[in-house]
């Protein structure tokens, strides 16, 4: 299986990039016999051509489609599939064309914007209407064809990037076991394929090569790896199970509170010592998350122990502790790597003067800030505002604005000083594979 996935690092900035062939392809071209429902292959063999970037255009629909059936716009496949549409429009996949990627789009060059594309927008057809545009070379002159509506560039990660090549419908394999050739089926039947249930599906965007980009020895993106070495990836429970539970479209990850309180376990303990003096022992592990934790440089999380007054004011922070892999913004300088691989632990430990009173509390707070790092680079691209057009500039201070209220306060508990001091806490057990069950 190809994984040709890469940062590119310029004077502007980072973004998520794959190698591709230059140049942008016209409304009707068509794919030229790369269709990915060839005679029965592997999982590998499928994926090389389902993820074969760039991805080719889906070209002219096949006449005996309806206009629904075969428009690439994702509210003409809400109007069957609902609930998959619903959860989509509240995932990550949906904002992956978001002003935090499309303001680098004025300042980087086609390639570079191109290959950024490959996973925020991989559709020939997205990139395309982003060289219109943009006004860049090889842009397909006049309006798309009605089957591509005029927005889906920033659509995001759609659901034609997953599941449609040349207009025929791929997916998993049905539940019902229907082979998709039966009679009276949409859009002409569809391709049922075991890939779409199998954790390599996702490296393609989630997994550098091994001659990938590396800091400090370590490849800047290696969560399919961390996967393969983990416990989750020895079961057999994909990526799929946790992110995509019951199939549905929910790619829930470091952005949702309750799949951050999932990955983690906590134990704090109290221990009297001499007098009044209590010492404090706090372990963080990684038990939900089949890779490490946070996956990527890009968050931060912070993980406080304070002591509160009476009256619920701060008096003093007893412990802080950071997990993140913190780089500088152009990725060529590590500060510290303090990521929790799957499966283990940091233990920390503090010393702390009992109060005398009553009513004083002890509070375990974990503050995640999803996307540190972009709030770093943005306001550092601040610097050349004079150097921007007002349309740029607009997008980066909604990407600085967005990238702000993405944070959020993850755990927040209690504990009184008076008696015991001690918290346990997992919210969620691990998940099942079949291999379990």
């Amino acid at each position: 299986m190809k994984i040709r996935i890469l940062y590119r690092v310029s004077a502007v900035g980072i973004s998520l990039a794959v190698l591709l062939v230059l140049g942008m392809s016209f409304w009707s071209v068509q794919n030229g016999g790369r269709a990915s429902d060839s005679a029965p292959e592997g999982i590998e063999a499928f994926l090389d051509q389902h993820w074969d970037f760039p991805l080719a255009p889906q070209g002219a629909p096949p006449h005996d489609l309806s206009f629904r059936e075969s428009s690439l716009d994702v509210e003409s496949c809400a109007q069957c599939h609902a609930s998959q549409y619903a959860d989509w429009k509240n995932s990550r996949h949906s904002q992956t064309m978001n002003a935090g990627i499309r303001w680098q789009f004025h300042v980087f060059s086609q390639a570079e914007s191109n290959k950024c594309m490959d996973c925020h927008a991989p559709l020939a057809e997205q990139k395309a209407l982003v060289a219109r545009d943009r006004g860049w070379a090889n842009a397909p002159p006049g309006e798309p064809p009605a089957y591509i509506p005029g927005n889906l560039h920033h659509q995001g990660l759609t659901c034609a990037a997953c599941h449609v090549r040349e207009h025929k419908r791929f997916g998993p394999e049905h539940r019902l076991g229907l082979k998709g050739d039966e009679d009276g089926l949409p859009h002409g039947g569809f391709h049922p394929r075991a890939a779409f249930s199998d954790s390599r599906f996702c490296a393609s965007c989630h997994q550098f090569p091994d001659d990938g980009p590396r800091l400090n020895g370590k490849l800047r993106q290696d969560t399919y790896n961390e996967w393969l070495r983990s416990d989750f990836g020895r079961r057999g429970v994909s990526c799929q199970e946790c992110h995509m539970p019951d199939r549905r479209h929910l790619w829930r990850g470091i952005t949702d509170r309750d799949m951050v309180r999932r990955a983690m376990s906590i134990e704090l303990v109290g221990r009297d010592e001499a007098q009044s003096e209590m010492a404090i022992d706090l372990e963080i592990a990684n038990v939900g998350a089949g890779h490490h934790f946070p996956a990527y440089m890009v968050p931060r999380i912070d993980v406080r122990l304070l002591l509160l007054d009476p009256e619920g004011n701060v008096a003093a922070e007893v412990l802080h502790h950071v997990i993140q892999w913190r780089t500088s913004v152009d990725l060529t300088r590590e500060s510290f790597d303090t990521r929790l691989p799957a499966g283990e632990a940091v233990k920390l430990s503090a010393n702390l003067e009992r109060p005398e009173e009553t009513g004083w509390t002890l509070a375990l707070r974990v503050d995640v800030a999803p996307k540190e790092h972009y709030e770093r680079m943005y306001q550092d691209m601040m610097r050349q505002a004079d150097r921007m057009d007002a349309m740029t500039l607009n997008l980066l201070r909604i990407a600085i604005a967005e990238a702000g209220k993405s944070r959020y306060r993850a755990i927040d508990e209690l504990i009184p000083l008076e008696g015991p001091v001690h918290l346990s806490l997992q919210y969620e057990p691990l998940p099942a594979s079949a291999a379990d069950e």
